[in-house]
């Protein structure tokens, strides 16, 4: 029980010190974090317009000792000291935005940041997805995690029904562009298929989800492939 920790939402005069304590933990914190890439004048600014569209809580004992940002569902960053960690801060700000947000939240974490993931794995959260870390600045693996709130199977449900509606857009684009792809093709359809482009598409996709790996994907776009291709030709044989 931290009865000394103050949890407050922060004050436009709290931010110059959550940013210098954002640069201090961050530089003590590689190599299971990357470098920072942006400049202390970019992360001053970055943090000082954060409440004009997030929110920003801060630990106090004294001074600032840890600080969480929220932004809807996500838990866009969560940090402690290097002073003060191990002593329950990062407890009780997790703590806080489960409260915050009972109804679940995400984050991501960098996949060498073992610390991390261990604290999270404690507090109950799961991890949902390994990257490559191409979508992220640092261009480092990372892992997306959740607590699923106080209701999990909603949340996960949720989560998965997000996914599946980017996933019947991102089909029906593939259909339209393997649909089209055959009028430019010596052989169109099924006979047309080049094993070795389709090995290469799977090895290129398995790079950004390295969790699924080269077999699976290829299972799976060896169907989205045939599937498509035969869609094609029953709606030419119609037409």
């Amino acid at each position: 029980m931290n009865t000394d920790l103050l949890t407050r939402p922060a004050e436009p005069e709290d931010l110059a010190e959550v940013a210098e304590l954002y640069l201090a933990t961050r530089r003590a914190a590689v190599p299971q974090m990357p470098p920072m890439v942006h400049p202390v004048d970019e992360v001053h600014a970055y943090v000082a317009r954060l409440p004009e569209t997030k929110e920003v809580w801060v630990a106090e004992r004294d001074d600032i000792v840890g600080f969480l940002v929220l932004d809807g569902a996500w838990l866009d960053a969560l940090y402690v000291g290097p002073a003060h960690q191990s002593t329950g801060v990062g407890s009780t700000l997790l703590d806080l935005a489960k409260g915050l947000r009972p109804e679940g939240f995400g984050l991501w974490v960098f996949a060498s940041n073992t610390g991390a993931r261990g604290f999270y794995h404690r507090h109950g959260l799961v991890e949902l997805e390994h990257t490559d870390g191409s979508a992220n600045e640092e261009r480092a693996p990372d892992v997306r995690m959740a607590w699923p709130g106080t209701a999990p199977l909603t949340y996960l449900r949720g989560q998965i029904d997000e996914v599946d509606d980017q996933l019947a857009l991102l089909l029906a684009r593939r259909f339209a562009l393997t649909a089209t792809v055959q009028g430019f093709k010596e052989r169109g359809g099924r006979e047309g298929r080049d094993p070795a482009r389709e090995a290469e598409i799977a090895e290129r996709m398995a790079r950004h989800v390295p969790g699924l790996g080269v077999g699976a994907v290829s299972r799976i776009m060896d169907v989205v492939i045939g599937e498509s291709l035969d869609a094609h030709a029953s709606g030419n044989s119609r037409s």
